[in-house]
């Protein structure tokens, strides 16, 4: 009876207050009738299909396995600055890996994962300003920010306290929004992307995370201008479109790397300038102090002191690859060279689109493999080994089915 009392809601609590204890017994099955009632209404009221009036179709992870599965949801009716899409194509990003496994320790289940997400709109608010139905556009990480920080103001949504991730982030509403592995989206038309025409869909999907991710500290940190001496650490998912990006800038390119079958693919495939097998004690050393720049795309644990002695007088290491671990750094390879050791996370909205227009201009895609919807769970484990050359798509539009 004590159990019972202390799980009822506070609605239902003041029906049988300490005084009344000695009644509960008598009262026990329609106490059970009520409670059961009020937790089915509080479950409609919240449950994912039913939170919102439009009913949506995707794939969800629903616990820390990861293991993605079709599930029935809902988003929110079209509002006046809204814009609604049919999801054509949505890239995988390692990040989604992590988040569906929850190891980063914020994960709220069922969560739909998607945050590389492309496809034609198919209605538009009434206060929509910049949108038509049967336009094409993106979406990247950001669905939602205050827009009123000094943050905001500068066109740095990404840094906003109050920003609202793509998927798995409470909306302004009180709801938990759901990413780009599902038939449609709804965004207000701010974080709604044109897509260039010359740009591919499926191959340009991909930029919305990995191309923003390198395009922005290029620019920010002046590593931009013809002729710098450019460092990319690691050749995957972000290091490739790294190496590409720097190359439209008219960077010397170095690709760093613990696999020396990868020169090849750097020198032949991305035409970076130069190959350093970041294992072989003698290619560092004669690395040193040739670097204006590194952008450094690696996740895994990796030290970076060598990597701070190829940068000359003035450079910069920018971290856009998250280790678990804490950074070991020696003070004197910093101060004996006023180098600078900083991180860099997506761009904003503005520079987002700047950075697609600029991809559209040089040519710019990723090297995608694409999959049906069905073939995700096999995708995220060869992710995990980093088996793919260089990023998953998944063709949403002609894959996920309505149940």
């Amino acid at each position: 009876m004590q159990l019972l009392t202390y799980l009822l809601p506070p609605s239902l609590a003041y029906l049988y207050p300490p005084s009344c204890h000695h009644s509960l017994q008598h009262n026990y099955t329609a106490t059970l009738t009520q409670l059961h009632n009020y937790i089915a209404t509080r479950t409609m009221a919240t449950s994912p299909e039913s939170e919102h009036p439009i009913k949506a179709y995707g794939y969800a992870a629903r616990d820390t396995s990861g293991i993605l599965s079709p599930l029935t949801f809902s988003r929110r009716a079209t509002g006046d600055k809204d814009v609604r899409f049919k999801v054509l194509y949505c890239g995988i990003c390692h990040s989604d890996l992590h988040v569906v496994k929850n190891e980063w320790g914020f994960t709220k289940y069922p969560i739909t994962p998607g945050h590389e997400i492309v496809g034609v709109v198919t209605e538009v608010g009434s206060k929509v300003e910049n949108f038509k139905i049967g336009d094409k556009v993106g979406v990247g990480c950001l669905v939602g920010s205050c827009r009123s920080c000094q943050s905001c103001a500068s066109d740095y949504e990404q840094y906003c306290d109050k920003q609202v991730q793509t998927y798995g982030f409470t909306y302004f509403d009180g709801t938990q929004t759901y990413g780009g592995y599902s038939d449609h989206m709804v965004a207000d038309e701010h974080f709604v992307l044109r897509w260039p025409e010359n740009l591919p869909l499926d191959s340009g999907a991909p930029l919305l995370c990995a191309g923003i991710t390198t395009y922005s500290p290029l620019k920010y940190f002046g590593l931009d201008k013809p002729g710098t001496k450019v460092g990319v650490v690691g050749l995957g998912g972000l290091g490739h479109v790294a190496v590409k990006m720097a190359k439209a800038f008219g960077a010397e390119v170095t690709v760093f790397s613990t696999s020396p079958a990868k020169e090849k693919e750097a020198i032949e495939g991305l035409k970076a300038d130069h190959f350093v097998n970041s294992k072989d004690e003698l290619q560092m050393q004669a690395a040193r102090g040739t670097l204006d720049g590194i952008i450094d795309t690696v996740s895994a644990n990796h030290p970076i002191a060598p990597l701070l002695n190829a940068l000359t007088p003035h450079g910069k290491l920018v971290l856009v690859g998250a280790p678990e671990k804490p950074l070991e750094v020696a003070a004197f390879s910093l101060i004996m060279g006023r180098k600078l050791v900083a991180g860099s996370n997506i761009g904003g909205i503005k520079e987002t689109q700047e950075m697609l227009d600029f991809a559209a201009k040089h040519g710019i895609t990723a090297d995608i493999e694409v999959i049906p919807i069905d073939y995700v769970n096999t995708a995220m484990e060869r992710l995990l080994k980093s088996d793919v050359r260089y990023r998953f798509v998944i063709d949403v539009a002609n894959s996920i089915k309505a149940e």
